[in-house]
């Protein structure tokens, strides 16, 4: 699969380099970034999507803005930067981890007081660098948790995207079908298209596809009926932000899809790194949601219209899952319940009392 993201150091100068999915699977084509605004219009029309892969795009757009401004005084650097942090921050208000991003680097900065510019500046770029990597390993870790869950011979449900090109690689709640395929289990995928911007026929079957996994597409109102007949055996879903008593936002369908499970007696798991659980909020009712122009239910892609012209449109981006829906929820530190997430604030805590071993 090709890189969802990455630095490049260009001769002349550094370009975020950002794999655009909108044009997918038709073609692979990049937006080369040179400057924060261009990252930012990527985030806004989806060239990069998903919660962690824009965490990691806001880190290394805050790094270009960085490196152009021109000054030597610290304050005045830090002054510069701060309307950037906002930008970034109003770019996407239903996924935390952009949030995550900016204060992890505010957190930096301060840290680094009265130092030079110059070194503000590398530590902005190394910071998005590491940011990278680690999202890598913490889906690994992920993935490891979670196909514990998985037997052989398992068919797992997913919605939307939530695989490699949704973060810095790997994927997240693909990762434990990843894992439990590189184990020897025999695991197929039914995909949700996941509409209206349908993630899920356009991104997930064709990256699955890509790695050999066995992966059959369906229209979302298809899911129930799968279920009934004994044809799923559990769920697994990415998420934008999950609050301290276990809500979960993801993409529009997935509570439809949660209630269908519960219904059928399936598990329902969510795979969420612990950078995007937002421990600020103790419900999801707390949870801005994003609505989009409602073009992108009426049009597919902008070039065919499938509805008639002046009806109303309503489109919302993401709905939320109460936690009494999920079954467990996968992190890099193990997997937990619902009611026990809001525990792994603390640094201190004896997790091992809290994990859920398959």
């Amino acid at each position: 699969m090709v890189k969802t993201i990455e630095w490049i150091e260009d001769k002349s100068r550094p370009v975020v380099r950002i794999l655009d999915q909108t044009v997918l699977p038709h073609r692979v084509a990049y937006v080369d970034c040179y400057d924060y605004k261009r990252v930012i219009q990527c985030i806004k029309q989806l060239s990069i999507r998903g919660a962690p892969a824009i965490g990691i795009a806001a880190a290394m757009g805050i790094a270009l803005a960085g490196i152009s401004i021109d000054t030597t005084d610290n304050r005045e650097f830090i002054s510069m930067l701060e309307p950037v942090l906002d930008d970034f921050l109003n770019s996407r208000p239903t996924a935390v981890n952009i949030r995550w991003a900016v204060e992890r680097i505010l957190k930096l900065i301060k840290a680094t007081e009265g130092v030079s510019t110059q070194t503000l500046k590398d530590t902005l770029i190394n910071e998005a660098k590491t940011m990278l990597t680690e999202d890598i390993e913490i889906n690994r870790m992920i993935g490891k948790w979670g196909a514990r869950f998985i037997k052989d011979g398992a068919r797992v449900l997913t919605h939307c995207n939530a695989g490699s090109l949704a973060t810095g690689g790997y994927g997240t709640a693909t990762a434990p079908i990843r894992v439990a395929i590189e184990e020897g289990k025999r695991v197929s995928v039914i995909a949700d298209e996941t509409r209206p911007v349908l993630q899920g026929a356009r991104l997930t079957s064709l990256e699955l596809m890509q790695d050999g996994i066995d992966v059959t597409l369906i229209t979302d109102n298809m899911a129930g009926a799968l279920m009934k007949r004994g044809e799923i055996d559990l769920c697994i879903v990415g998420t934008d932000r999950t609050v301290r008593n276990g809500d979960v936002a993801n993409k529009i369908g997935t509570y439809s899809v949660a209630v269908l499970a519960k219904e059928n007696n399936i598990p329902f798991y969510v795979a969420a790194p612990i950078s995007s659980i937002d421990f600020t909020m103790t419900h999801g009712d707390q949870i801005p949601i994003e609505e989009r122009d409602g073009s992108e239910v009426t049009d597919v892609f902008g070039t065919c219209r499938i509805a008639p012209e002046g009806v109303k449109v309503k489109n919302i981006a993401f709905d939320v899952t109460p936690a009494r829906y999920v079954t467990l929820i996968f992190t890099e530190k193990g997997a937990f319940r619902p009611e026990d997430i809001h525990q792994l604030e603390d640094p201190t805590r004896n997790i091992e009392q809290l994990r859920v071993l398959s």
